[in-house]
């Protein structure tokens, strides 16, 4: 049986407590909750860490968040040697605020990084201090510095960044806002998220599940670490927080 994880943080990722019910504890011990602000891996981005206060004021450490038999069934991991809660106990969710708040900018700065290099994406992770973004281009043509020197001009616009639901229907008949070679959105709910970029979609607009900070401006300093050459036909480009080093 798999259940549905109501998703606070699609609606608000600057959610840093609730509270929720557990409605199961599978196998392994993994905790499922009817409503959460806990983001399950996908997407290339990690999954959140934190904890959960229980009434006696007891605390379950949270080690990673994951996605179970659907999508909509988020399952939240206890660390080792934690107390085991009951169903039906009521708990106060706190994420790793620091942690999902870096995750939530470098986040926003892959989906930059793909307005400055429109080519398709072959992969992609995401992590508090060094990210990737991986593109089909037979030749790159780019420097870290030139790529570093766009990005952070639409960082400094300081850009609005939120969300938006097209149709089915309004994805199949804008095939282009998929940006992924291999990976589709998922279809069949009737609705597709958009993260945006700009005043109306401006900068960019594209299918996508995560987290991310509300303006271009809360990235921050960023820069190109590195290009990498990964097969003939694919780059490597990590993002690392801070002003690119001194040569």
């Amino acid at each position: 049986m798999s259940y549905k994880t109501q998703a606070l943080f699609r609606d608000d990722a600057y959610l840093r407590t609730a509270d929720a019910t557990i409605v199961a504890i599978n196998e392994r011990g993994g905790i499922i909750l009817d409503r959460t602000i806990f983001y399950a891996t996908s997407g290339g981005q990690p999954g959140d860490t934190g904890a959960l206060e229980r009434a006696d004021g007891s605390v379950i450490a949270i080690a990673a968040t994951i996605t179970g038999e659907t999508k909509d069934e988020i399952i939240h991991v206890p660390a080792p040697d934690q107390p085991a809660p009951a169903v039906g106990e009521r708990v106060k969710l706190a994420i790793d605020w620091r942690r999902r708040h870096l995750l939530m900018r470098m986040h926003a700065a892959c989906h930059l990084l793909t307005v400055v290099c429109p080519f398709p994406i072959t992969g992609a992770a995401v992590s508090e201090d060094d990210s990737r973004v991986d593109f089909d281009i037979p030749d790159a043509g780019f420097t870290k510095e030139d790529v570093t020197a766009k990005v952070m001009e639409l960082v400094r616009a300081d850009h609005p960044i939120f969300v938006r639901l097209i149709s089915d229907e309004e994805l199949a008949a804008n095939p282009g806002l998929v940006k992924s070679k291999n990976v589709r959105p998922p279809v069949g709910t009737g609705q597709i998220r958009l993260v945006c970029i700009g005043d109306n979609a401006s900068i960019d607009s594209q299918p996508c599940g995560g987290t991310h900070v509300k303006s271009t401006g809360e990235v921050g300093e960023i820069h190109i670490g590195k290009i990498e050459k990964k097969g003939r036909e694919n780059r490597r480009f990590r993002i690392r927080f801070g002003p690119m080093p001194a040569a």
